[in-house]
């Protein structure tokens, strides 16, 4: 067996973290990926060069930081001797800046984000084995041209699907609708199936603004509202079911459209797509005619961060970003 190289990038969480001595309460990010890594049982053969980049939880994460950190793994990667990019971080966010990276990323190698949901301090703790499966990942030649996974509680899933789905089991995310790509068992990374394409958009303008507004029985235009007069730069609607919002938002929706905001509709449904099956006040079809794009199936976090790249590139149809064909 050959020797492997694999870089880990650690940012802090909760698979950084130990509990205060005042309050006894977890305390993210304080400890280093150096000091975690010594007990992950890496197998001999792979070497693994740690950089502890960051020591924050993920919810005080910025896009600042997801660049800087784009800049490290490229780095990285354009070393022969790199197998793969692991990058550990707080699971709050990990859907989002996992998918984030996947958009602005085109390496062929694989780059795995992992977390956990315990400390390294409690008992039955994942962070060991999380990270261990997540370096075994980064070595498979049969992820590579994959883009960006998240390898948690012994399943690999690929970022544009992944979700949080419980705030504190081992059994952290899921792929609602995908499934995920394989295991890890016994040390060996099993792949089932991958993606036919992945994509990737070159930064060419600054990020923009994009807020997420929720969408519920009797809601009102009144966040919709406050989005354009702070002069966001899109908005991505929850939408319910096959993505529609109340009556009393499409006015100031048509607003948003008319001056310029980029506005898409998505559903809070967990799997399906928004579909034009309604004509009615604030049905799908009456959010088209006013010139809100369809988000087919992706979720509102998933969008917002797809809607970002894509004003921040030099892609000029926005709505064909969600809608290719």
């Amino acid at each position: 067996m050959k020797n492997e190289k694999v870089v880990l990038i650690a940012t802090g969480g909760t698979i950084a973290s130990k509990k205060k001595a005042d309050t006894g309460l977890l305390e993210s990010g304080v400890i280093s990926g150096e000091e975690i890594v010594n007990y992950c049982d890496i197998p001999a053969h792979i070497d693994v060069q740690v950089e502890s980049m960051l020591q924050k939880a993920s919810m005080h994460l910025t896009f600042d930081d997801l660049l800087a950190l784009k800049e490290r793994i490229d780095a990285y990667l354009m070393d022969d001797q790199v197998s793969g990019v692991v990058v550990t971080q707080g699971t709050d966010t990990l859907e989002e800046s996992s998918y984030f990276m996947n958009l602005i990323t085109s390496h062929e190698k694989p780059i795995v984000f992992t977390g956990s949901q315990r400390s390294p301090g409690e008992v039955g703790t994942d962070a060991f084995i999380n990270i261990k499966h997540a370096v075994l990942a980064a070595c498979c030649k049969d992820l590579y041209h994959v883009g960006v996974v998240v390898v948690f509680n012994e399943r690999i899933f690929h970022s544009r699907y992944v979700k949080k789905e419980h705030a504190s089991n081992v059994q952290g995310f899921n792929s609602f609708g995908f499934g995920y790509l394989g295991i890890i068992d016994n040390e060996a990374v099993h792949i089932f199936q991958k993606p036919l394409e992945n994509e990737y958009y070159e930064l060419t303008a600054p990020l923009p603004e994009v807020d997420i507004i929720k969408c519920y029985m009797n809601a009102d235009d009144k966040y919709i509202r406050a989005a354009r007069e702070a002069n966001v730069d899109g908005i991505i609607l929850e939408g319910v079911g096959r993505g529609q919002v109340t009556p009393g938002m499409m006015s100031e929706i048509r607003r948003c459209v008319e001056s310029g905001i980029t506005v898409v509709i998505t559903t809070s449904a967990v799997e399906g797509e928004v579909y034009t099956t309604y004509d009615y006040k604030g049905s799908t079809f009456d959010l088209k005619q006013a010139g809100v794009i369809l988000g087919r199936d992706y979720d509102s976090k998933k969008a917002r961060m797809k809607l970002i790249v894509g004003l921040a590139s030099e892609h000029k149809d926005i709505a064909a970003l969600f809608n290719p064909n």
